[in-house]
């Protein structure tokens, strides 16, 4: 069988190329190139991001793990459907005072997506397509489900809860099963030259004003009674639960509670403030089930670094679920996205689009 792997020119993506061919695959490498933002200087010292102009150097680090490994390589140009899906999108929901995922949307519709359509259109020829992630695809009942990886701390399904059937049908993650330490020690073992690089920390390493690439726009600060104590420069420069770099000085350390665009308003308020009962999300993606029709136990987690939390999930009308969490969520942030588990198993997720108290 023959896979095409995608190469990031990071350890994981390499490995993952290795551990295939060891197992006797016809492996194939392709980078995904996504950068095409000819002027935008990225802030010195905060490279090592998915996102930007050192991308030559990945591109340059996978061909050499490619060599290494003995497969052969390509690049495919994903830029303009980057730029149109993930960028735009990025773009639109942050100018709301929202805060969005872009790696969410990158795995789901290019990295998954585009990539691998791509490839073929240019006459790659594959039968599988996997990646470094740290999940796991498994076979029930003719559905495919995503599980979490087994590594707690380093699994990765949250980003792929976007993921169709026909997607997960055809992908394979060979790292699902091992820790990044173990990972790290087969690329050691094997000679690989990235068993020590660090990990992307982000998917943009400079000030994402520069993608957003719009004009200040000044408002108001304020409490919850709705009294002014300062100003800021664009809503878009604050996240949900911010403390530090709010830009006013307080008795008692205050946090962004909401960012309104109607009003261009900054709410912030004490800590205890922060926290929440439930939310909603729409724009659903369900992989374990068909659809939610009754209310269901499940547990689920607001981002990716912490663990699943219990939950009850109630269907609202068409595409929408009311999420109730058993103990208190602090910073929901509105554009994030929730998803949705039964132990390792994802059942599917959403885009928060409000909460409740």
């Amino acid at each position: 069988m023959k896979v095409l792997v995608g190469l990031s020119g990071g350890v994981d993506s390499s490995v993952a190329a290795l551990i295939l061919k060891q197992q006797g695959y016809e492996v194939v490498g392709a980078t995904m190139s996504i950068w095409g933002k000819n002027g935008i200087a990225v802030q010195e010292g905060k490279h090592n991001a998915c996102y930007g102009p050192d991308e030559i150097e990945d591109i340059e680090e996978a061909k050499k793990i490619a060599d290494q490994i003995g497969i052969p390589y390509h690049v495919v140009d994903c830029v303009s459907k980057y730029e149109d899906i993930v960028l735009e999108n990025f773009k639109k929901e942050y100018l709301q005072g929202h805060t969005p995922n872009p790696c969410v949307w990158c795995n789901a519709l290019i990295k998954f997506g585009v990539l691998p359509e791509v490839a073929k259109l240019n006459g790659v020829e594959f039968d599988k397509f996997a990646t470094g992630h740290y999940a796991r695809v498994e076979e029930e009942n003719g559905r495919f489900l995503l599980k979490r990886g087994v590594a707690p701390n380093k699994d990765q399904s949250y980003f792929l809860y976007r993921l169709k059937q026909e997607q997960l049908k055809n992908i394979i993650l060979p790292l699902g099963n091992y820790t990044k330490d173990q990972i790290r020690a087969i690329a050691k073992e094997n000679g690989l030259d990235v068993a020590d690089k660090p990990d992307s920390q982000d998917f943009y390493g400079g000030d994402y004003n520069e993608l957003l690439n719009v004009e200040e726009k000044i408002g108001n600060i304020v409490d919850l009674n709705g009294k002014i104590l300062g100003t800021h420069k664009g809503i878009w420069n604050y996240t949900i639960g911010q403390r530090k770099g709010i830009g006013i000085s307080s008795s008692e350390p205050l946090y962004v509670l909401s960012l309104n665009k109607d009003t261009n308003e900054v709410v912030v308020g004490p800590a205890d403030k922060t926290f929440k009962k439930s939310l909603f999300a729409s724009d659903l993606n369900w992989i374990a089930i068909d659809e939610l029709k009754t209310s269901i136990k499940a547990q689920a987690k607001i981002r990716s670094t912490q663990q699943p939390t219990g939950v009850e999930i109630v269907p609202v009308g068409v595409d929408k679920v009311k999420v109730i969490f058993d103990d208190m969520q602090k910073s929901i942030a509105i554009g994030q996205s929730a998803v949705f588990y039964d132990s390792d198993t994802v059942l599917g997720g959403g885009v928060i689009t409000d909460t409740e108290v």
